[in-house]
């Protein structure tokens, strides 16, 4: 068997691909066959490029002097430092292979095999080749969308089942790993058996027993899975609950936070602010900027009980009717087609579907006609 030759990435290549990742026209499977890079290098990549944007405008060109060194100062620096990198050492050690795996540079002076050492990871795995999600993943991915969408208590073991019942032979740890990637699991109240995040905090659901009778009192958020011809991508969307309308979308090829911050920000620009917004407990809805955004706008906070589904019933119905009305009924062939085609649908879905529950009253028709709130330009 030939020795794989260790790989280096140049910082340009590095750049090609994260600026390509932000820019949102492929999937992350595509990227990662078009430039032979495992799709969480790609995930890597993109965040350290956006969190280190802001560099870019620092004072480095305003010409001041640099400060005389104070000697204790840079000693007690470096004890901070030493602190910190134990921490984040052991922090690092905590987290999936898969998160750790990211934390790779091939490009870096140290060693890989040392790298692989601090992280704990074998030295086999850094020569992973990294290849297009198969086509008949794909399908089987998108059938477990269906079943969800028809039975969402069902876990693993159960869609193992019913996949089986239709012919498939698959395993309950690979339908896990695909429900995973997907970013869904078994609807049900249970016990509270983990946290969205380390250190997010959760806040109260607020909504049990509230009437909402005008626009704007409640909204919320989600997050679904919109399969592809070839991969997938994320849709995120703000909904108005007494109307029904979608205030706000945005597509996304990875699950962070930056596409959910871009939807909040349209909406609030757009539309004023409601009194509560709700969403669930994923770590995109916990994490401190989507909170602080809400709270620097005086949002009232509310979230979803651990798997109760029934808490934003609202999304979930919106997500079915987007599915079957429209996404089930495509093959998109590229990110832009798909926004596209989603653009229209949700353009036909907020202005001409009517709904039962609006007495036959299209979205837009419960939202406008009830107040007399016009859109900013």
């Amino acid at each position: 068997m030939t020795k794989r030759t260790r790989r280096t990435h140049s910082p340009a290549l590095k750049a090609k691909v994260a600026l390509a990742a932000i820019k949102g026209e492929k999937t992350l499977a595509e990227l990662a066959q078009q430039f032979d890079v495992h799709p969480n290098q790609i995930t890597a990549w993109k965040a350290q490029l956006v969190g280190s944007a802001a560099e870019v405008f620092g004072a480095s060109g305003s010409g001041t002097a640099a400060p005389a060194v104070d000697v204790k100062t840079l000693h007690a620096k470096i004890g901070e430092l030493t602190l910190e990198n134990d921490f984040l050492f052991r922090c690092a050690r905590q987290g999936g292979s898969a998160e750790r795996k990211a934390m790779i540079d091939r490009g870096h002076a140290l060693p890989l095999l040392r790298q692989a050492e601090l992280l704990r990871l074998s030295r086999s795995s850094m020569s992973y080749e990294p290849r297009p999600v198969p086509a008949a993943e794909l399908a089987i991915m998108r059938r477990i969308d269906e079943l969800h969408l028809e039975h969402p208590f069902a876990g693993s073991r159960m869609l193992r089942d019913l996949l089986r019942g239709e012919g498939v032979a698959i395993g309950r740890d690979l339908v896990a790993t695909l429900m995973r990637r997907m970013g869904i699991e078994a609807l049900y109240r249970r016990p509270r058996t983990s946290v969205p995040a380390p250190g997010h905090k959760v806040y109260p659901y607020l909504l049990r027993g509230l009437k909402v009778e005008r626009p704007n009192h409640v909204w919320a958020m989600d997050i679904t899975y919109i399969p592809m011809a070839r991969g997938f991508v994320y849709l995120a969307a703000v909904v108005d609950w007494f109307s029904r309308r979608v205030l706000a979308w945005r597509l996304s090829i990875t699950l962070e936070v930056e596409f959910c911050l871009e939807a909040v920000e349209e909406a609030l620009g757009c539309y004023g602010k409601p009194e509560i917004f709700n969403t669930d407990q994923g770590s995109q809805f916990t994490s401190t900027d989507f909170i602080d955004l809400l709270l620097q706008n005086g949002v009232a906070i509310s979230m979803d009980g651990r798997g109760a589904w029934r808490d934003n019933v609202f999304v979930e119905r919106l997500w079915r009717s987007v599915k079957y009305e429209e996404v089930y009924l495509r093959a998109y062939d590229s990110v832009t087609d798909a926004r596209a085609s989603l653009g229209h649908y949700l353009d036909f879905y907020n202005g001409k579907r009517p709904h039962s529950s609006l007495a036959a009253s299209t979205p837009d028709q419960a939202y406008f006609g009830s107040s007399p709130q016009h859109v900013a330009a």
